[in-house]
């Protein structure tokens, strides 16, 4: 590449999917004058569209053909003005990791060893690790014979992500985002051959816990120790069932700190992870029920509380977290508004078992009464509007 057409700024390189995730990061550093370089297979993808984006990339779908995905970016990792790849989904992880060494010849790498992430994507290895930790979660086992009736519970993938180095049936080149998680309620005419063939390897069996308190810790860590961390809870999922985000409020709870923290510890982490808790009313604990260990979906919503994660990371990737200066503002919300309309249309079209649906005039007073009082916007943004436009167009596409 010619340096005159980066003239001599250094480089990031963020995937670009339909979370805004991505915007954030582009709209982080391109405000500081790091030179973004947003990568998607999808020409929809919002952060095309930012004015913080300086070069769009098409690249091969992780999901169609991982080994090219991976070298795409290692191309890119190769170029002089390029200093790091950020991680916003589960392929991007897998394939940094996975591939770590060949990117450590080009670029820094603050993501973890693969046998660490292997720990954080194996939910089994992940609850093993909790009850090391000390740290309260549901009762947990791989899904293998019928659970007692007489309880609530659900299944979920063993794996937030299905590729060859935890299914030996899949190829290099495979990347299957697994099925979601089924309330076993739903299923109990099912045997559990029926449930391996849909989730293609033997999934877990989980306690349900009944509550609506869903919160997360978020954190940046550096070889085991953490440099920045973050809370928030989630007043609204896409579903009236949960799901990411659509409406969140940010806290500072010191129980959900010490157990966001022994988690992490006990995983020796290194790198950016979400750990993702309900909190059991009848128990008082915080109960871990995954972690993600990339950027998460609300991430512009951190940014506006005062935790600006994507600057963090650039500074450690640089080696220069020494000038993490981290703080945020406790109490105030923030919105993603295609999460709201999908919460709308969940109330309005789903019946979801185990889980109580609110009214339709109840939810959509809630939701006007929120963004009323805290009108804050994951891509609404008055210098960089483009992007929520494309993703409102994209929102009503799927609805359609």
């Amino acid at each position: 590449m010619d340096n005159a057409a980066w003239n001599g700024n250094e480089s990031v390189v963020v995937p670009g999917i339909s979370a805004p995730s991505t915007v954030a990061c582009v709209r982080s550093l391109g405000r500081r004058g790091i030179r973004t370089i947003v990568v998607s297979s999808d020409e929809t993808t919002p952060a095309f569209q930012s004015k913080y984006c300086d070069e769009a990339v098409r690249v091969p779908s992780p999901h169609e053909d991982l080994v090219a995905y991976k070298n795409a970016l290692r191309s890119l990792a190769m170029r002089p003005d390029v200093r790091t790849i950020i991680p916003v989904r589960e392929p991007d992880i897998y394939v940094l990791s996975k591939y770590r060494d060949e990117f450590a010849e080009h670029v820094r790498t603050p993501w973890p060893t693969f046998e660490t992430l292997a720990r954080a994507q194996d939910r089994m290895r992940l609850f093993d690790a909790a009850d090391t930790a000390g740290v309260a979660a549901p009762e947990t086992a791989l899904f293998t014979t019928e659970p007692d009736s007489k309880r609530e519970w659900i299944v979920k993938p063993r794996y937030t992500i299905l590729g060859d180095e935890y299914i030996d049936e899949y190829t290099p080149k495979t990347c299957v985002a697994p099925p979601s998680t089924r309330y076993l309620e739903s299923t109990q005419a099912a045997t559990t051959e029926d449930v391996y063939t849909e989730m293609h390897h033997v999934p877990l069996i989980q306690e349900y816990v009944s509550t609506t308190e869903e919160y997360g810790f978020f954190a940046l860590y550096d070889e085991g120790n953490p440099l920045a961390t973050f809370q928030h809870r989630q007043r609204r999922g896409y579903s009236y069932a949960g799901g990411p985000s659509a409406f969140r409020e940010s806290v500072d709870i010191p129980a959900l700190e010490e157990a966001g923290l022994a988690l992490l510890d006990e995983l020796d982490w290194h790198g950016l992870a979400m750990v993702e808790f309900l909190h059991d009313e009848e128990t008082g604990e915080f109960k871990l029920m995954e972690v993600n260990p990339r950027f998460w979906s609300s991430l512009p919503f951190s940014v506006q509380t005062g935790s600006d994660f994507p600057y963090y990371y650039w500074l450690l990737a640089n080696g220069q977290q020494e000038l993490i200066d981290h703080d945020y503002r406790p109490g105030i919300g923030g919105h993603l508004l295609r999460g709201e309309l999908l919460y709308l249309h969940s109330v309005l079209r789903k019946e979801i078992d185990l889980v109580e649906k609110p009214s339709v005039s109840e939810a959509v007073i809630d939701v006007a009464r929120s963004l009323y009082e805290q009108p804050r916007f994951d891509y609404l943004s008055r210098d960089d509007p483009r992007p929520f436009v494309r993703d409102l167009l994209n929102t009503f596409s799927t609805l359609r």
